[in-house]
């Protein structure tokens, strides 16, 4: 297929191409609203953070965690379910993050929560969420609606990095900040216009008509391939999967030997930093070594920029813009997800 724009007006009508354009117009807005908002300085009485969402909404926790690990002195992790870790008390953090605001895995978690006598604090667009936190008073963040959770990310992640910082918990590099979003834009400057020197398109024509598999090669990158995974498999309706180094190397590197024909179908795409371990380098190429001519073909992605949130964020919008132009080549909408509101659907119908 030769992309032009009649086919992203006929295969795009929600114009998801321009939502990811804008995404360092997001993250710029995203920056305002936590800048602005408020949020109690308990750092000091927090034992662990947890916290709770699903889906798109739960992505911007797992690369905030991961973000911070150099950072935070205690214990994050990201709850998806209807319930809590047992060790969740008085002294447990708890963010509540729902785009919609309606997500009903996490407005149980937070009923959870209160029982608890956690701390909570809450971030949405609106619906049960923001009725509630609103009722019980709980420290909130009201983030802009409209759009697919997944196309969100600067929302649910900028907003909840400031509001950490002013509970005391972390330091906001803003140098940081400014780097990404210069990024960000330079990559979506030369990601809109089709041509030979466009890589995510280029790398979205290696994809097509392949399962995708996303291996990270640093703690960094651990949940950036896990978002990776989820655009292509939302975005471009495409399955894929994800896994990280040195974990697979105890486990994955076996299977790649049966079913010999359909392994052939699959394209590994290695997401790599600077500060890959150095150990990791070796396996990597070890790896590729002891695979090579089973899977269809290796793509190693590299970041841009100096500072771990703006590396982390370019490999991200990269994924993005890769898994909207895979779209374009499978022929299909970026935009709904059928099968998620179906699932919905159903659920609902036999509650």
């Amino acid at each position: 297929m030769i992309l032009s724009q009649e086919t992203f007006h006929k295969l795009d009508p929600s114009d998801m191409r321009g939502t990811i354009r804008g995404f360092f117009e997001q993250v710029e807005e995203a920056v305002v609203i936590g800048r602005k908002c408020k949020a109690p300085a308990i750092g000091k009485n927090i034992t662990n953070i947890v916290l709770t969402g699903m889906g798109g909404s739960a992505i911007g926790a797992d690369l905030l965690r991961t973000y911070l690990s150099k950072q935070l002195r205690v214990p994050f992790i990201v709850n998806r379910h209807y319930t809590l870790p047992s060790f969740v008390d008085k002294n447990s953090l708890v963010l509540i993050s729902s785009y919609s605001g309606n997500t009903e895995e996490t407005l149980e978690a937070y009923e959870d929560a209160v029982r608890r006598k956690a701390n909570i604090f809450c971030i949405s667009s609106g619906g049960e969420v923001a009725k509630k936190a609103g009722s019980l008073k709980h420290p909130f963040i009201l983030i802009p609606g409209g759009l697919q959770p997944r196309a969100a990310l600067g929302y649910s992640f900028f907003p909840l990095l400031y509001a950490m910082g002013k509970m005391g918990l972390i330091e906001v590099d803003e140098n940081e900040i400014s780097e990404t979003i210069t990024v960000l834009k330079t990559l979506s400057g030369e990601a809109i216009d089709i041509s030979d020197k466009n890589l995510p398109y280029s790398i979205a024509k290696q994809l097509h008509d392949k399962i995708v598999v996303i291996w990270s090669s640093s703690d960094l990158f651990e949940a950036v391939g896990v978002r990776w995974r989820g655009q292509m498999n939302e975005n471009a309706k495409n399955m894929a999967y994800s896994g990280t180094f040195p974990e697979l190397n105890h486990n994955e590197i076996v299977g790649w030997e049966h079913p010999h024909t359909s392994l052939k179908s699959m394209v590994i795409v290695i997401l790599r930093d600077r500060d890959d371990h150095p150990r990791v380098v070796q396996r990597i190429s070890i790896t590729k070594d002891v695979l090579k001519g089973i899977p269809h073909g290796f793509i190693e992605i590299p970041p841009r920029g100096e500072s771990r949130l703006a590396r982390m964020f370019s490999v991200i919008h990269l994924g993005d813009w890769v898994s909207y132009y895979l779209a374009m080549l499978n022929d299909t909408d970026p935009t709904p997800v059928e099968r998620i509101g179906h699932l919905k659907n159903e659920l609902e119908r036999v509650r």
